[in-house]
């Protein structure tokens, strides 16, 4: 079985452990995970295993995603994602969150939440200047140039778009895996926004915490 699953940012919450103490957590729902492809070395040039997530109107699927979906014998799904360890998945099954156990250490991969246009404070965590009378400084972001190029050079952190890029949380601890209701109880938050989807994979140093 391919070690890897994709899921739906429930929320977060907390719960008690048998010690008694608060443990932050966010809940993972997974419950339409499906194997779409398989690749293999003979045909496509590597190993791995293409999974898709999500109900999606098949109006809104073009023609050749129809016909995809229709030989792997799934309806249609809104998140495709591959991984290029395929294990045995066969073609059509269905990924569970009980291939994880708790205290299994897993790498959680999303879009984080977006911020919209953000200064140098917010973005880039830059000091502030002085905020004294007559101060016309206070959150500019200071020099951007340099002595003798009469440029700018790329890559000099400035103000502009502030989140929504692709973030990968590793090393959380899986506190619980219900899989009945098949739920990710996974320890400290993830990126994105709720319902948010969300790639659970094991972590490439898995040793589980004691």
């Amino acid at each position: 079985m391919a070690k890897g699953i994709l899921a739906r940012k429930v929320g977060m919450t907390q719960i008690f452990t048998e010690r008694g103490t608060v443990v932050p957590v966010t809940v993972l729902e997974s419950d339409s995970c499906l194997v779409v492809q398989r690749k293999t070395t003979s045909v496509d040039g590597y190993e791995a295993v293409q999974i898709g997530f999500g109900e999606q109107l098949s109006k809104r699927v073009n023609k050749p995603l129809t016909g995809h979906y229709k030989r792997a014998g799934v309806r249609p799904l809104r998140r495709l994602t591959e991984l290029r360890d395929a294990g045995e998945a066969t073609l059509g099954s269905r990924l569970r969150v009980d291939m994880f156990a708790a205290g299994e250490l897993v790498d959680v991969t999303g879009i984080s939440q977006g911020k919209g246009f953000a200064g140098t404070v917010k973005r880039h965590g830059f000091s502030r200047g002085p905020v004294s009378h007559g101060s016309m400084n206070t959150r500019q972001p200071g020099s951007i140039g340099s002595v003798d190029a009469a440029r700018t050079f790329k890559g000099v952190k400035m103000s502009g778009q502030y989140g929504n890029v692709r973030r990968t949380i590793r090393r959380l601890e899986v506190v619980r895996v219900d899989g009945e209701r098949n739920l990710l109880l996974v320890k400290g938050s993830v990126p994105g926004h709720r319902n948010s989807v969300v790639l659970v994979r094991p972590s490439d140093r898995d040793e589980k915490l004691s």
